[in-house]
C-alpha cells in the first residue's frame, strides 16, 4: 500500500492516460466496432459453452478436459481485460483511462496471459503422459496433482504480473500522457515515464521473455517427443492422438507467435504492435473454442448430448 501511495504521489502530474486507439478514421472505427463486438460475443458464448459442456457432460474426470475448462475460463477473463474497453472507445473521440485503471489493466493482462501460458504448458505435459506413458496416466495425473498444477498456473501468473506492475508504479509520469495503443501494456507505458527506464525495461523483458521462451521451448520438446513416440502406436491410435495434439499445437502457434514478437525483444514499440496485439487478445480466445470443438469428437459428442437433454427438458415441460 505504501508503494502504491508513493507511486501515485510521484505520478500526480498524470492522473489519466489517453489511448490513440487502432484508428482515427470514423469508417474504420465503425467496422472495427462491429467486428470486435461480434468477436467478443463469440469469445463469451464459445468459451462458456465449453465450460458448460465439461461441467454438465461429466468430463471433469478427464485431466485434459479439466484443464480445458480452466483454459476457457482464463480466455474469457483475458479478453475481458481489454476488449470491452476497446469496443466502448471505438464510439468516442477521446479515449481515456485513469492511472489506477491503467495499472489494473497491466496487472490483468499479464496475470491472465501468463496463466494461459502455464495452462497450455500443463496441457502439453498431460498429452505427453497420456501418449507416452498410457499405463501410468491416471496415477501420474490424478485429481490431486491436477488441482496442484492448476493452482500453480494461477500463482505463477500472479507472481509474474505483480512484478511487472511493481516495476511500473514506481516510475514518475509528468506528461505527455498519450499511449499509442488501445490498452495499457508495460512497453507503451514505459515510454511516457519522465525518467530513464533502461534498467526497468531490461527487467521487464527478462521477466516476460523468460516465461514466454521457456514455456515455448518446453512445449516444442513435449510435442516433438509425442510425435516421435506416435510411430509405435497403431494407425487408429495415431489418428486420435494427432487429432488431439493438432488442436493443441494450433493454439500454441497462434498464441505464442504474437507473444514472442511482443515480449521477446528490448524495450521498444513498433507501429505493428497494435495489430499483433489483436491476435493474442481477441483472435486466440475466439478461435480456441472452435479449434478444440471442431477437432475433438468427445467434446462434440458431449455437446450433442447436452442439446438432446435440452430438447427432452423442453418436451417434458410441454
Amino acid at each position: 500500500m505504501t508503494l502504491w501511495t508513493h507511486s501515485m504521489e510521484k505520478a500526480n502530474n498524470v492522473t489519466e492516460f489517453i489511448f490513440l486507439g487502432l484508428s482515427q478514421n470514423p469508417q474504420v472505427r465503425a467496422v472495427c466496432f462491429l467486428v470486435f463486438s461480434l468477436s467478443y460475443t463469440i469469445i463469451l458464448l464459445g468459451n462458456s459453452l465449453i465450460m458448460l459442456t465439461v461441467f454438465l457432460g461429466n468430463l471433469f474426470k478427464s485431466p485434459m478436459y479439466f484443464f480445458l475448462y480452466f483454459l476457457s475460463f482464463v480466455d474469457i477473463c483475458y479478453s475481458s481485460v481489454t476488449v470491452p474497453k476497446l469496443i466502448s472507445d471505438l464510439l468516442v473521440e477521446t479515449k481515456t483511462i485513469s492511472y489506477g485503471g491503467c495499472m489494473l489493466q497491466v496487472f490483468g493482462l499479464h496475470f491472465f496471459g501468463c496463466t494461459e501460458i502455464f495452462i497450455l504448458t500443463v496441457m502439453a505435459y498431460d498429452r505427453y503422459v497420456a501418449i507416452c506413458k498410457p499405463l501410468h496416466y491416471m496415477t501420474i495425473m490424478d485429481r490431486q496433482k491436477c488441482n496442484k498444477m492448476v493452482l500453480g498456473t494461477w500463482v505463477g501468473g500472479f507472481l509474474h504480473s505483480i512484478i511487472q506492475v511493481a516495476l511500473v508504479v514506481q516510475l514518475p509520469f509528468c506528461g505527455p500522457n498519450e499511449i499509442d495503443h488501445y490498452f495499457c501494456d508495460v512497453h507503451p507505458v514505459l515510454k511516457l515515464a519522465c525518467t530513464d527506464t533502461y534498467v526497468v525495461g531490461v527487467v521487464v523483458t527478462a521477466n516476460s521473455g523468460t516465461i514466454t521462451l521457456g514455456s515455448f521451448v518446453i512445449l516444442l520438446i513435449s510435442y516433438t517427443v509425442i510425435l516421435v513416440s506416435l510411430r509405435k502406436q497403431s494407425a487408429e491410435g495415431r489418428r486420435k492422438a494427432l487429432s488431439t495434439c493438432g488442436s493443441h499445437i494450433a493454439v500454441v502457434i497462434i498464441f505464442f507467435g504474437p507473444c514472442t514478437f511482443m515480449y521477446m525483444r528490448p524495450d521498444t514499440t513498433f507501429s505493428e504492435d497494435k495489430m499483433v496485439s489483436v491476435f493474442y487478445t481477441i483472435i486466440t480466445p475466439m478461435l480456441n473454442p472452435l479449434i478444440y470443438t471442431l477437432r475433438n469428437a468427445e467434446v462434440k459428442n458431449a455437446m450433442r448430448k447436452l442439446c438432446r437433454r435440452k430438447v427432452i427438458w423442453e418436451d417434458t415441460g410441454k
